[in-house]
């Protein structure tokens, strides 16, 4: 009975060590990964709005609607000295006071190494897509000043890569402010006049 105790016990100290030993390996993994993200200081990739085309913008009163296709170029650039960016699941829209007025476009996944930078040019398309009531007196006086206030939208993921090692999934919201001017006879195509940069949340 004693040898029998002798041994649980041991069996016992055993586990012990064992579980203290997978806790410190954990935790110098950890410290490892810390120290790597705070001595290189991953900063936020910067996105810039570079160009906005609308063609064959429609508002119907009858059936509250709204018609257009919008072509943009949307720059990224990733300005960390020692850490590339991996952009995945990336859709690209737009939107006026809030509301989607275009369907969502796939933008292809890509890497982008230490300061490199990233074009795309999507098209977004928007038919007949349903507006409120006020949204459309909105549209129409904003026809009538002369300017119409769009906002592109580019929603995703990213993730750091540090030589081998990768970060966890963190999701990207980004919002490009473009502002179109619309003269008294609008052409059938209308360029971006004004534009911000790009409000990016990680």
């Amino acid at each position: 009975m004693k040898e029998c105790g002798k041994h649980e016990e041991e069996r016992r100290k055993v586990v012990r060590r064992v579980l203290w030993g997978m806790v410190g390996f954990i935790l110098v993994v950890l410290m490892v990964i810390l120290l790597i993200w705070i001595i290189l200081r991953p900063r936020k990739p910067r996105f810039i709005l570079e160009d906005a085309t609308v063609y064959g913008l429609k508002l119907s009163s009858s059936t509250q609607t709204m018609n257009m296709t919008m072509q943009v170029t949307v720059m990224a650039l990733n300005p960390n000295k020692r850490i590339g960016i991996y952009y995945t699941k990336l859709d690209a829209y737009a939107s006026y006071r809030g509301q989607q007025v275009s369907m969502a476009t796939a933008l292809p996944p890509t890497y982008q190494g230490h300061r490199e930078t990233t074009v795309w040019s999507p098209f977004l398309y928007g038919a007949a897509v349903p507006v409120s009531p006020l949204t459309l007196q909105i549209l129409q006086q904003d026809k009538v000043s002369g300017g119409l206030l769009l906002n592109v939208k580019v929603n995703g993921r990213l993730k750091w890569k540090v030589g081998t090692w990768l970060s966890a999934l963190y999701h990207l919201n980004v919002n490009c402010p473009a502002y179109i001017k619309l003269p008294a006879s609008p052409p059938a195509v209308l360029n971006l006049q004004l534009f911000h940069p790009c409000i990016l949340d990680v």
